[in-house]
């Protein structure tokens, strides 16, 4: 998380919906083994309190992570910001980015839990890429079903602390703010530079 109050997400809720659309994380723990990352899709439950997500059992992480803190990274777009990219002068680069840090300890899902939350991730995600009705294991041979589903670890963990970074030049002027934002934009980092303009509340936090 960046030092800096001025990049905190205001309001919180902004966070949770950033979570949940990425559905993505990249979860840091360190093992016996040394420090493992590994690279999940999550599902946040509806009060914002846990996530849930499963890795291959095999996974470096998949044999230690119970009762291990944790650290999941949901990494939003990011951008290389020019000094000559302002308007005022005496300026340095910088990079533009959202990144919320998830802290907790996860546990392990039993079975039931680890179908429900494959049920659960299908169903948000299956709309999201405009299937009228999203997969469920009864489409698919249960022998392959158990067989996959055998390979994988389901894991919840609850959030201790959220630490969320939206550093997108709200600390600067207005002029310079907009000349960021369409400097960004004209290099094809659309996606950052629509995330600046439309964040009134970032801005209005300045």
């Amino acid at each position: 998380m960046h030092p800096s109050p001025e990049f905190r997400a205001k309001p919180p809720e902004l966070a949770e919906y950033f979570v949940r659309e990425i559905g993505f994380a990249a979860l840091f723990a360190t093992t016996p083994d040394g420090p493992r990352v590994a690279h999940t899709p999550i599902f946040l439950n509806d009060a914002g309190t846990h996530i849930r997500f499963h890795l291959a059992r095999g996974n470096a992480l998949s044999r230690y992570l119970v009762g291990l803190p944790s650290i999941a990274v949901i990494q939003g777009p990011d951008a290389y910001v020019s000094a000559q990219d302002y308007v005022s002068t005496n300026q340095v680069g910088t990079w533009n980015y959202v990144a919320i840090e998830l802290e907790g300890t996860p546990t392990r899902l039993d079975d039931d839990g680890l179908h429900t939350f494959l049920t659960d991730l299908a169903a948000v995600q299956d709309a999201r890429a405009g299937y009228a009705q999203p997969w469920s294991r009864d489409q698919m041979d249960p022998v392959t079903y158990n067989r996959l589903f055998s390979a994988i670890y389901g894991f919840e963990m609850r959030i201790i602390a959220w630490r969320p970074t939206f550093k997108l030049s709200q600390n600067r002027s207005d002029a310079d703010h907009g000349a960021v934002a369409a400097a960004l934009d004209q290099r094809g980092h659309s996606a950052i530079a629509q995330l600046m303009r439309h964040l009134p509340s970032l801005r209005a936090s300045t």
